[in-house]
């Protein structure tokens, strides 16, 4: 389906034409280009499907009252098998009601489509960063949030005809990791029955002098968990023979090192499964460390341009202020470490350098002052600045009995995601993919544990999925829509009630919903639609006129195919946002 077969935009190619015409009444032909031109879903439904705010925004412009604009557009307007009626309302609103014949074929023949979303004229290779956690421990909330966030996004981005790829940047390389290597040796220490210490001031006592003294250093990580990596490393009968006799001949740097990587890789496969469990699946894994191996970080200067990069005080800086930063960046030390930031410049080279088109990162909310720096380099490497794209998952609040629960992850006292996933138990993968896709991605969001575990249809998920399973039901006690899926002018009685029309025109509108969901990078638009589709449907199915076992003939039929586009739609949406649609369900309703 091609983007202007949408539905809105066949609205809104009418209206277009019919503004063209309305100009050439006026002699006002050379104003076109300039006009804003918008259609919209009507903020009332008593007025229509679709409303166009065109007289109100460009009154101005054309130098008349809104009203006086929209009834002389109104005049211009031919009515066709799409619009049923046209209205004016105040303050300036031209309001386009659809026939519901056509919007009982129309649905029909997209859920017969064999490629039914709207495509990109030009498609992309697309590259999508997202979750990225570091593997210095467990997951928290917020990776959570993004793992939910990019699944879906993903898959959207997919609807538009574009290849997207998944990766996950494992950040198994610097000064992180080495504390993290610390932690694991001195809680191994600790197995064997000596005292630990936690140093509370940072001192210029060296690690390796605070190791021997049994002190965890204020900037490694304390949480409950490295305990349980110190455990699983002792397990190997050979490894800790090994280690005993390193740790008498305190051969800390080779220890710690030996024992850093093993950390990674013991947290990296919990992240792993957590992520299975959550049904978010990668393409690829990414290791900095083979970037370093490979020799690509330490050429990032000389792919930098010249205008852009300046030695001061023995440190190579990046010049990102010739981009917007507000400071320029530090991408090698004193000593000849490269930073962070060297370290990312030359992964994404790399993005490019594998042939991706358009590169899309989504990040926590504690990195927002990174992107303007990120996107100077890419284009001191030569690539658009358009060509690259951060996202922002926020800060997520859990919420139980109408308090936030407290998180500390300094101290490990913190809501990790497999916490979260026990928590939710069997449902947890729906459950807290739904949630998390509720609100924009760029807003905090608070994840009520209360309602998530609440199996009724007061929880939203599960609101949509007993509309789903609903659907299933009429069909196991009445058998398949078997009529013919084609639409007559002798159906419009069928159709034309409020209940069948307004939820004609919510099935009808999905491959849009879908489209501008794409298009903006926002799933939670897809989140809303398919819970005001179920709520419509629960409206149409609670109608007394509406009882399909209870008709015969042909409006049985009719009403059949109203419920099989439904159907489709759910199941479709369902699927996108990562969530089931289970056929049965406990409170399974009949017709």
């Amino acid at each position: 389906m091609k983007k202007e077969n949408l539905l809105k935009y066949k609205v809104l190619n009418i209206l277009t034409n019919s503004i063209k015409k309305y100009l050439e009444s006026e002699n006002k032909t050379s104003l076109f280009p300039d006009l804003k031109i918008r259609i919209e879903y009507s903020r009332d439904e008593k007025f229509g499907d679709y409303s166009s705010s065109f007289a109100l925004e460009n009154k101005n412009v054309l130098g008349k009252s809104p009203q006086e604009i929209a009834e002389k557009i109104i005049s211009f307007i031919e009515k066709d098998s799409l619009v049923e009626s046209v209205s004016f309302s105040q303050p300036g609103f031209v309001n386009f009601r659809i026939y519901p014949l056509y919007l009982a074929e129309y649905a029909s023949e997209f859920r017969s489509g064999t490629d039914p979303f709207a495509k990109e004229e030009k498609t992309k290779k697309v590259i999508l960063e997202f979750v990225s956690a570091n593997p210095t421990g467990p997951m928290n909330i917020v990776s959570a949030r993004s793992a939910a966030y990019g699944d879906a996004l993903a898959n959207l981005i997919s609807t538009l005809g574009h290849t997207v790829k998944r990766e996950f940047y494992v950040n198994d390389y610097g000064n992180q990791v080495y504390l993290l290597g610390v932690a694991v040796l001195l809680r191994y220490k600790e197995l064997s029955g000596e005292v630990i210490r936690f140093q509370e001031e940072e001192s210029d006592t060296s690690v390796f002098e605070l190791i021997e003294s049994n002190t965890l250093p204020k900037e490694s990580y304390r949480g409950e968990y490295i305990k349980d990596i110190a455990v699983k490393y002792s397990e190997d009968s050979s490894k800790k023979s090994s280690l005993d006799t390193r740790i008498k001949n305190k051969d800390w740097d080779s220890i710690i090192r030996e024992l850093s990587l093993f950390a990674i890789e013991y947290n990296l496969e919990g992240q792993k499964k957590d992520l299975d469990l959550f049904g978010v699946k990668f393409d690829e894994f990414f290791s900095e460390r083979s970037l370093h191996d490979a020799g690509e970080v330490e050429k990032v200067p000389d792919r930098l341009k010249a205008i852009d990069k300046k030695t001061e005080d023995g440190k190579l800086f990046f010049l990102s202020t010739n981009y917007g930063d507000d400071k320029d960046r530090v991408i090698l030390r004193e000593d000849g470490r490269p930073t962070y930031l060297m370290a990312d410049i030359a992964y994404h080279k790399n993005k490019y350098d594998r042939g991706f088109d358009e590169v899309i990162d989504i990040w926590g909310p504690d990195h927002y002052g990174y992107i303007a720096r990120l996107k100077g380099a890419i284009q001191s490497l030569g690539f658009g600045a358009d060509s690259f794209r951060v996202l922002i998952a926020q800060q997520v609040n859990l919420i139980e009995n109408k308090e936030k629960v407290k998180m500390s992850k300094r101290l490990g006292v913190f809501q990790t995601m497999t916490d979260l996933l026990s928590y939710l138990g069997k449902s947890a993968r729906d459950v807290g993919r739904y949630f998390f896709l509720m609100r924009s991605s760029d807003a905090p969001l608070d994840f009520d544990l209360d309602l998530a575990k609440d199996e009724s249809e007061k929880n939203p998920v599960f609101y949509i999925q007993y509309a789903y399973a609903r659907i299933c039901s009429i069909f196991r006690e009445l058998g398949d829509a078997s009529g013919s899926s084609s639409f007559a002018e002798s159906d419009f009685d069928f159709l034309k009630s409020d209940e069948r029309a307004r939820l004609l025109f919510w099935t009808a509108r999905f491959p849009e919903e879908v489209n501008d969901a794409a298009l903006s990078f926002e799933p939670h638009r897809l989140t809303n639609y398919l819970q005001s589709l179920s709520r419509s449907f629960t409206k149409f199915y609670s109608g007394k006129d509406n009882r399909i076992k209870e008709k015969s003939g042909r409006e049985r039929e009719v009403l059949l195919q109203i419920c099989k586009s439904v159907q489709f739609d759910l199941k479709e949406g369902l699927h996108l946002l990562g969530i089931s649609a289970p056929e049965k369900m406990t409170k399974e309703e009949t017709t």
